[in-house]
């Protein structure tokens, strides 16, 4: 089911939209259950939240639920009917009191493309509350553009340097989908989250999303970035008007800017070519 009209405009305004209600008890038990591989356990044993990548590789639920048309048929609303994956990950908070939580940041800053139709869905596992550390969002953020993610040195900080949060014009709104709901939000959004102070995880499933005409700058591609999950592959890199400081980081010392030029991971590469993708002019 699509967004309607109504949707679409608050979603422009706020920068996110929430629901429930999409995956039932079992489906969301069966998600649970299929979170057996190390990365997606690492949650038990560390103080951190866990950021498990390329999910999708793990289990097929994963790779299901990225191409799920309840899920597909509320992003063709909000950024067109051609859509790939950007990349899956377990986001995960501690059970252990009080730990957690995640900076202030903006996504668009991790992995910059010629264009912002980029949007990420977290399917929840567990009940997100402001107790487990709920993801904060400032409403409307998603349109004050990139703002500085930089260190003193110049390298990418992983957090807004520009506290936003804290000005008393601006509302910040805790994100509560219940589990088998979905929050979605704009790449642009500011957001982060809290420590999990109930002593039970709070996990969901994530997906970062891109219009098939928004090309990677910077950063690294992932094994399933790339894959098709909604329409076409075209011919076409959309560009908006602008200038984006690119992430300069340390992980790719021989191209500070990372590799992400091929603009899929291998994995996408062989489920595209087995689904028979190919570009349209």
């Amino acid at each position: 089911m699509s967004l309607t009209d109504a949707q679409v405009t608050a979603f422009s305004e706020r920068g996110y939209h929430v629901e429930n209600g999409l995956f039932d008890e079992n489906e969301i038990a069966a998600l649970r259950d299929a979170l057996q591989a190390p990365p997606d356990r690492k949650w038990l044993e560390v103080e951190h939240t866990v950021h498990a990548l390329e999910i999708t590789l793990r289990h097929p639920l994963f790779l299901e639920l990225a191409g799920d048309e309840r899920i597909t048929s509320r992003l063709r609303s909000l950024i067109g009917d051609d859509i790939q994956l950007q990349h899956s990950k377990l986001a995960a908070q501690p059970a252990t009191p009080s730990k957690g939580g995640f900076d202030w940041h903006q996504d668009f800053a991790f992995f910059p493309h010629t264009n912002t139709d980029l949007v990420a869905v977290m399917v929840m596992l567990d009940d997100a509350t402001p107790e487990n550390g709920c993801m904060h969002m400032v409403q409307g953020s998603h349109r004050l553009g990139l703002l500085d993610h930089s260190d003193d040195e110049g390298l990418f900080s992983s957090y807004c340097q520009e506290p936003v949060w804290e000005d008393p014009m601006n509302t910040v709104v805790d994100i509560t989908p219940k589990a088998g709901g979905i929050s979605i939000h704009h790449c642009l959004m500011v957001h982060g989250s809290g420590p999990n102070h109930s002593g039970e995880p709070r996990r969901g499933i994530v997906f970062q999303y891109r219009a098939d005409d928004a090309f990677q700058m910077a950063d690294g591609v992932w094994r399933d970035t790339g894959l098709l999950v909604s329409g076409q592959r075209r011919e076409h890199a959309r560009c908006e008007a602008g200038v984006f400081r690119l992430p300069k980081s340390r992980r790719y010392p021989d191209h500070p800017f990372g590799h992400a030029w091929n603009q899929q991971g291998d994995f996408a590469a062989g489920q595209n070519a087995e689904r028979g993708v190919t570009f349209l002019p």
